[in-house]
């Protein structure tokens, strides 16, 4: 027992502190993410005190440590764990909360609260934060509720837990009153919860088959959370029986083996146009694990919204999903667990009549990965070389921006059920996700190569987690900055909509190779594709992290086009 509180040495007292320490520990918590705050002292002393089973990550911002806590919740497929002080901690930090939710990924945010007697005075840094983080439909939250008893809090922290990953996964979001947290407790801490798996309905199966047999050109779309490395391979199985072309829903590319012959690509922002075409041209689409969100349906396009044009079967975890947008012909609840095992159950024809319509699909997702020669830096050739040179199991993070859409169309990534996650991405379009997941990555998972693309404007949301990753030993942690001077994506719209009228999308830049040396990384600058290869080498037997800076000329937008073609296209248009 800390001597420094004498008090709690009565037989099982201790602060709540430190039973939620012990109630983390329990859940199969060994790393959390945050940055400390006085409201939360006696849980950073209960860290101190169980730090042989858990340790505390004290990152740069808040906003940075919520998206090391989604990252965990990706990775692990448990939730990810954040701790923030009140106030001005806690709104830094709801960019990760939004994105976890948007994302489906299990999280639990804790927060520091002012003391029980000062409630509902404004007092210093007092938010509501039920009413702030509004759990609904369209809050940020799965749950939000505020601990008040030291008694009850293993009870809170069991149910964020379950909560968190029960159904559709989510965040959730606890606070923590400051003098409820010293306040000495018996309370036994509960055993690790895990989710309730549901099963699709066997009637619902038997009518799926019946829409497979009766099938033209059906098309299996995946991603979404939720999967295990079983799942993935009960689903590859299914693909397989039934000789389906499969695609992966926007940033969850690596739901299904992008190497495998039915794989016809992702399916999101920069899609192949042909796949596109050939998801119009469906007549049976079997949507798993996916929300359907308006980036994957090409802003409800690929699927009309609320009747898609295609027959639709969509399966999903979380009742709340089903018939929310889409009135499909067939709606089944089920964890992606059970959904892939039941789906590689149904008994497939010997022959199906798509076989030559599957090749098809995949050729043209090959013809895809050939890229265009452009110079003087070529991002298609970083993401291959990247490919070439590193291992399989690398993991791939990036943040919001087009410099994506390079690692989105050229990066083939193996099917989760070979090595985990292995691509860290935000549905939710957050800037300056790239870099704190990939800290978060490396940190967690250090035998593995950790690879961070980010864009110039994405990159300065974060860098200063340049320092955690240092302070903490990350090693296998390699970072990219595509530097074109923009923010890329405005500039894209403003040359579309308002052509030649740039405003507020230019950006003024640091050196940023001396910038992360300054962090003790390795660093170096690069300017053509030529010089790119060499400079990986040099980074990844620096046996530190590392930054490259490759500088993008601004008129190379996206990995399809040019601003000047665009601007140009919209002056004709105009004309």
């Amino acid at each position: 027992m800390n001597a420094a509180h004498p008090h709690t040495a009565a037989a099982g007292l201790r602060l709540a502190g430190h039973a939620l320490v012990e109630a983390l520990v329990a859940q199969g918590v060994n790393t959390c993410f945050g940055v400390p705050g006085e409201s939360y002292l006696a849980v950073l002393d209960g860290f101190h005190e169980h730090r042989e089973h858990i340790r505390f990550i004290a990152c740069r911002q808040e906003g940075g440590a919520a998206f090391m806590a989604e990252a965990q919740g990706k990775l692990s497929g448990r939730p990810g764990v954040c701790f923030v002080t009140r106030g001005p901690g806690a709104t830094n930090a709801s960019i990760g909360v939004h994105t976890a939710f948007q994302d489906s990924t299990p999280m639990v945010l804790f927060i520091g609260q002012v003391a029980s007697d000062q409630r509902d005075r404004e007092a210093f840094q007092e938010i509501d934060y039920r009413h702030m983080f509004g759990p609904g439909t369209l809050g940020m939250a799965k749950w939000v509720a505020e601990v008040e008893s030291a008694d009850r809090l293993p009870e809170y922290v069991a149910r964020a837990f379950r909560t968190a990953m029960q159904g559709r996964p989510g965040p959730v979001v606890l606070a923590l009153p400051e003098d409820m947290l010293t306040t000495p407790t018996a309370a036994p801490v509960l055993p690790r919860v895990e989710p309730v798996h549901a099963w699709p309905a066997p009637g619902g199966l038997r009518e799926l088959r019946a829409m497979l047999m009766a099938a033209e050109r059906p098309v299996l779309l995946a991603g979404g959370s939720g999967w295990d490395a079983e799942a993935a391979a009960a689903l590859q199985r299914f693909s397989e029986n039934w000789q389906l072309p499969t695609g992966c829903g926007w940033r969850f590319q690596d739901t299904f083996d992008n190497r495998h012959p039915l794989y016809i690509g992702d399916v999101g922002i920069g899609i192949n146009p042909k796949l596109a075409a050939r998801i119009r041209q469906a007549d049976l689409v079997i949507a798993v694990g996916l929300r359907l969100g308006e980036m994957t349906t090409g802003g409800y396009t690929l699927l009309q919204a609320p009747r898609p044009q295609q027959k639709l079967v969509h399966i999903h975890a979380g009742a709340e999903e089903l018939g929310r947008v889409y009135q499909a012909d067939l709606l089944l609840q089920s964890s992606m667990a059970c959904a892939a095992k039941a789906l590689e159950s149904l008994a497939a024809p010997n022959t199906v009549r798509w076989t030559d319509s599957a090749r098809a699909a995949r050729a043209d997702y090959e013809a895809n990965l050939v890229a265009p020669a452009v110079e003087p830096m070529d991002l298609a050739v970083v993401v291959k070389t990247l490919q070439r040179l590193l291992p399989e199991d690398t993991v791939y993070t990036n943040g919001a921006g087009n410099y994506a859409g390079w690692l989105h169309r050229y990066g083939v990534l193996p099917g989760l059920q070979h090595h985990g996650r292995t691509q860290l991405a935000p549905t939710s379009g957050a800037m300056g996700y790239g870099l704190p997941a990939a800290v978060a990555a490396a940190l967690l998972q250090p035998h593995r190569q950790v690879v961070n693309l980010a864009g110039d404007g994405d990159f300065l949301m974060t860098g200063q987690e340049l320092a955690t990753a240092t302070g903490y030993g990350a090693k296998k942690l390699l970072s990219i900055v595509v530097d074109n001077g923009t923010y890329g994506t405005i500039r894209m719209h403003q040359e579309r909509d308002y052509p030649g009228r740039v405003s507020g999308s230019d950006l003024y830049n640091p050196d940023f190779a001396a910038l992360a040396r300054a962090y003790g990384w390795h660093a170096e600058f690069v300017d053509a594709t030529a010089a790119f290869e060499p400079a990986l080498r040099r980074a990844l037997e620096a046996g530190r992290p590392a930054l490259l800076h490759v500088k993008l000329p601004t008129d190379v937008i996206t990995s399809r086009t040019t601003l000047s073609a665009i601007r140009s296209a919209a002056l004709k248009q105009a004309s």
